[in-house]
């Protein structure tokens, strides 16, 4: 075990925990989809560094608090937004540019999701 799991928390996958993607509002909810796990670790061993969740699942009221969309995949435990360390959001962003899903284009970080189909855009910062 390497990374968060090895900090402590329920293990998820080799590298990922249940406490990385709580609710940050302190309700203390939390989910997120297998399949979102599996393209986290498929990010982690392309790079072979430590991928970073800054927003996991969101419970409603954070969601519209932080002027998330009322359908964001991250109500839904469908979505992440991520940094890699040591590489760059335009590297994470080319890596995933044949992703099926969502994935959300910022200087500072990147947006994946597993939404089921492709959607593609670039945030205020982009």
């Amino acid at each position: 075990m390497t990374d968060s799991v090895a900090a402590g928390g329920v293990p998820l996958s080799e590298h990922f925990s249940l406490h990385e993607f709580t609710c940050k509002c302190g309700c203390k909810r939390t989910y997120v989809e297998p399949e979102l796990i599996d393209l986290l670790e498929k990010i982690r061993e392309h790079f072979g560094r430590p991928v970073i969740i800054s927003s996991g699942y969101r419970c409603p009221k954070h969601n519209k608090a932080v002027g998330g969309g009322p359908n964001s995949q991250h109500i839904f435990g469908k979505a992440a937004d991520i940094n890699v360390i040591g590489v760059s959001p335009a590297k994470v962003q080319q890596f995933l540019a044949d992703h099926e899903g969502g994935l959300g284009a910022y200087l500072t970080f990147t947006h994946v999701d597993v939404r089921g189909r492709m959607a593609r855009w670039k945030g205020e910062t982009a």
